[in-house]
């Protein structure tokens, strides 16, 4: 029997968003314990080599690392394998370069750049709020942050903004039909729209069914909907797809044009 936790991870296990090809190794870099789980996060060592290439192997990773050069949510991060996730700021002082941590609308984490402004907060979901000891009221969010003392009107599935440098809560945005919302798991992951209606279902899931900016309407479950802003206003800055899915044809022909474009450029 093996005893103790995992330590290694093979190539074709790892999670598909993180796009390793099959052939160059048989091994993955096991993320370590952290804020986000596993099978959703993504390893520091793979978004500066694979997709920033700022290091051409783990060795080079490591050594930038160790010159304690890059930041996440403010802190100085050392270990290549850290998980680093959702809304996450990824910060490099020495090039001056911001990078939030936010999904495509195929699902996949991308280089998103922004300014230092947008660098000095993030969101985070609300998983659960409730009495400490001493009858003190604490929240905890998606990325394992435990807050005390947050509003009374904080409930769960709401979001918070924080302030990296305090880690104290400086607004908050409902959980309600209205408010802009991102897709963060399942078929529609990435997606972003605003909430149109709220399913309730006692003993099973409750269903969100949301409208992107096409006017094309898709339900997820309540538990995959990050609200990222307040009526139809977010307040991060998104990629450049701005969360709108488009079919396999216009995909096509979005294509086409660029095609043409550049050969008569």
């Amino acid at each position: 029997m093996a005893r103790g936790p995992k330590k290694h991870m093979k190539r074709l296990n790892a999670p598909k968003h993180w796009m390793l090809d099959k052939l160059t190794g048989t091994y993955a870099p096991k993320p370590s314990s952290g804020p986000h789980k596993q099978r959703e996060c993504l390893p520091l060592i793979i978004f500066l080599r694979n997709r920033l290439k700022y290091a051409l192997n783990g060795r080079e990773v490591r050594s930038i690392l160790m010159q304690r050069l890059i930041k996440v949510d403010g802190k100085v991060r050392t270990d290549s394998t850290f998980p680093t996730g959702f809304l996450d700021v990824i910060s490099i002082e020495k090039t001056d370069e911001h990078f939030r941590l936010i999904y495509d609308i195929k699902g996949r984490f991308t280089v998103h750049r922004i300014n230092e402004e947008e660098a000095k907060f993030k969101l985070g979901k609300v998983r659960r709020v409730q009495l400490g000891q001493g009858g003190i009221p604490f929240a905890v969010t998606h990325d394992g942050r435990t807050i005390r003392y947050p509003d009374p009107l904080v409930k769960v599935n709401d979001s918070v903004k924080i302030d990296l440098e305090s880690g104290k809560i400086v607004d908050f945005v409902k959980f309600e039909v209205g408010n802009v919302a991102m897709v963060t798991g399942g078929r529609n992951m990435g997606r972003v729209g605003i909430i149109t209606h709220r399913e309730r279902h006692h003993g099973g899931f409750d269903i969100v069914h949301v409208k992107d900016a096409k006017e094309r309407s898709f339900a997820t479950r309540l538990t995959n909907v990050f609200v990222i802003g307040d009526h139809n206003k977010p307040w991060i800055s998104l990629p450049k797809d701005k969360g709108i899915k488009l079919t396999i044809a216009e995909e096509r022909d979005s294509r086409r044009e660029k095609a043409a474009a550049a050969a008569s450029a």
